[in-house]
């Protein structure tokens, strides 16, 4: 039997059910959940009740403030963030200089000075930071990976992404403290890292220039009194007849996890998303330059009728073409209800007819036709990604070649360069070299 390493986790929201299943299940011969962490005591209880259920011992709780304690008394190997995106540099910080290396989800941070403070962490301790990136995982990524890399495109000249959130999942970053910029770094940050990730190790490349636009266009107070929509409920549970409502009473996990555990903290997860004071924006789009020549076209939006996403990698020997339809349409059921990340439950999707749910990699050369190009299943949420992230990170996989999927520091900090560099265009009106960062990477 292989060596148990050590965990702890900090921040118990609903992400961090997949790394206590992952270590009370499939990876506990190699990873022992021994510690944990939450300004929340009720979500602890609820995390507890299900790791005893699972025949383990209840992980020694700790308050936030005693990271360090934690790491010494419980003898970590690793500490897991999940914390609302603004907490971590310091959780990433504290556990490195406490003697743990580091697994955050992504992204790494949202500014500049975040960064810059995780880097001197890491430069001093000599610790390892791995940033999740799932979608590297899922099949059809990879599988367009692959075609790059191999050259049935030739030298890669330029690419397109366009990315399309829905109004049930697009709306859910604006329910919570995604909302908030100062917490979240908007949609540049916390959602598009993921996607410029994906562009950054497809092309394997390095971003350097930006320039962006985008603004809030569709949620919040003034959007919604311009479209005429009237009083507004101040939280989606209990109300009725509200598309753009989520009840937390109506889904067991969200209401023992959240609605039964206001009390504790007061934090709302159903807050309307028509509020006012939202600084986020739901429409964004950049230009990006690498250091290779390309440039990408990229654009998010959050407020579509359907989810998923378009890529188009243009090459001096062809070109390939992404298209993956995670949700075709917002269909409410007969109970009102309607999943919120489709990502995250492929199979509880219902069928559109016109646009069902699928995933189609078409590559083409020069002077030849068009071939589709296979793309073997995916098991699971997130296209498939998260059952390999969690194989690879348990078993400390230092890399896949060819693949090279294993995303470490630099890799977290390329994936946050574009947003951070995008935040400030958006705020000057200005192309943003990266290198004027001085991000450390």
């Amino acid at each position: 039997m292989a060596q148990q390493e050590r965990y702890g986790l900090i921040g118990m929201g609903s992400r961090a059910g997949m790394y206590v299943e992952a270590l009370t299940g499939v990876h506990s011969d190699v990873a022992q959940l021994v510690a944990w962490s939450d300004v929340n005591p009720g979500r602890l209880d609820v995390y507890e009740r299900d790791v005893v259920a699972a025949g383990h011992p209840a992980p020694v709780r700790y308050f936030p403030e005693d990271v360090e304690r934690m790491i010494a008394d419980e003898r970590l190997d690793r500490v897991i963030v999940t914390t609302p995106d603004y907490t971590h540099a310091d959780f990433v910080v504290r556990s490195l200089r406490a003697g743990a290396d580091v697994v955050v989800e992504k992204p790494l941070t949202i500014d500049a000075e975040s960064v810059r403070r995780i880097g001197e962490a890491i430069a001093e301790t000599g610790r390892e930071v791995i940033t999740t990136f799932n979608y590297r995982y899922s099949p059809r990524n990879s599988t367009l990976r692959r075609v790059i890399a191999e050259g049935r495109i030739g030298r890669v000249t330029s690419v397109h992404f366009e990315w399309a959130l829905d109004t049930v999942h697009g709306a859910d970053y604006f329910r919570r403290w995604h909302r908030d910029k100062s917490k979240s770094g908007g949609l540049f940050i916390h959602k598009a890292s993921h996607h410029f990730d994906l562009v950054n190790w497809w092309i394997q490349a390095t971003p350097t220039r930006v320039f962006a636009s985008g603004g809030l266009r569709f949620y919040g107070a003034e959007n919604a009194a311009a479209r005429g929509l009237g009083e507004r409920p101040a939280r989606g549970t209990g109300a009725t007849g509200d598309p753009f409502a989520l009840d937390l009473a109506s889904e067991p996990r969200m209401k023992e996890l959240y609605l039964d555990q206001e009390h504790h903290d007061g934090y709302l997860r159903d807050r309307d998303v028509f509020d006012p004071g939202i600084t986020i924006e739901d429409n964004l789009a950049a230009l990006v330059d690498y250091d290779t020549g390309v440039t990408m076209s990229y654009s998010l939006n959050a407020h579509a009728p359907w989810e998923g996403y378009r890529v188009t990698v243009n090459g001096t020997e062809g070109r390939a073409e992404l298209e993956v339809v995670e949700r075709g349409a917002v269909l409410i059921g007969d109970d009102g209800r309607v999943v919120v990340d489709p990502s995250m439950h492929p199979d509880h999707s219902p069928i559109d007819e016109v646009r069902p749910d699928s995933e189609r990699l078409v590559v083409q050369r020069h002077w030849e036709g068009a071939r589709i190009e296979p793309i073997p299943d995916g098991v699971g949420s997130h296209g498939g990604g998260d059952a390999y992230l969690l194989e690879h990170l348990f078993h400390r996989v230092t890399d896949d070649a060819p693949l090279h999927r294993v995303a470490g520091y630099a890799d977290g900090v390329k994936a946050v360069s574009v947003g951070i560099a995008g935040n400030l265009s958006l705020a000057t009106g200005q192309p943003v070299l990266i290198a004027d960062l001085e991000l450390g990477v």
